[in-house]
């Protein structure tokens, strides 16, 4: 036997429907307790306090402070007119200045003479320019190395882009950084983690 349908008129509400013979009566939709809903605030909150607590403490940590410490401490000394590691002569005077002021790129390079290989240190003649190498947090480090090389990620120098990564994470260490060797117009030519 087919059953009718009687036809709904727009705006008059849906009939009640008919149970089936022998079937469960549908039961409503449960609503959610107080419980569960103030846990999820509660779960939602202290997530929000975790993400908050590792933005912040990067870097911050008690060799840091130690080492802050002692350079107030000496700066709390009397300053006398004559170091004692103070350089004796004229050339020496000139020099020290001079190596203060040192780029991260002329830094990354006398690593690299010190410790490199004899193929690292031909490749890393050709850095021009080191961002971001002074900077460190252990979350998220992002060094940049640029280069006079040209051809990007698939040109003839992508072998030594490779060599000043690898020179790179010999010389610099984090617990998360990346570092990013780039050609003179701006291409990548390799990147590695450090």
């Amino acid at each position: 036997m087919s059953q009718q349908y009687p036809q709904q008129q727009p705006g008059q509400p849906y009939p009640p429907q008919q149970p089936v013979p022998g079937a469960p009566f549908p039961q409503p939709p449960k609503k959610r307790s107080a419980g569960k809903i103030a846990g999820l605030g509660c779960a939602g909150i202290f997530g929000l306090f975790v993400i908050i607590g590792v933005a912040t403490s990067g870097g911050s940590d008690s060799t840091d402070n130690s080492a802050k410490d002692k350079a107030v401490a000496a700066s709390d000394k009397p300053k006398s007119s004559a170091p004692k590691d103070a350089p004796k002569d004229e050339a020496a005077k000139e020099k020290a200045p001079a190596q203060a002021t040192k780029t991260q790129a002329e830094k990354f390079q006398a690593c690299v003479a010190k410790t490199g290989t004899a193929t690292e240190k031909a490749a890393v003649k050709h850095v021009t320019k080191v961002t971001g190498a002074d900077k460190r947090n252990d979350i998220l480090d992002a060094a940049e190395v640029f280069t006079d090389f040209s051809g990007g990620m698939m040109g003839p120098h992508q072998g030594e882009g490779k060599l000043i990564a690898s020179a790179f994470t010999s010389c610099y260490e984090s617990d998360n950084g990346l570092v990013t060797v780039y050609d003179k117009d701006g291409e990548i030519l390799a990147n590695a983690n450090y």
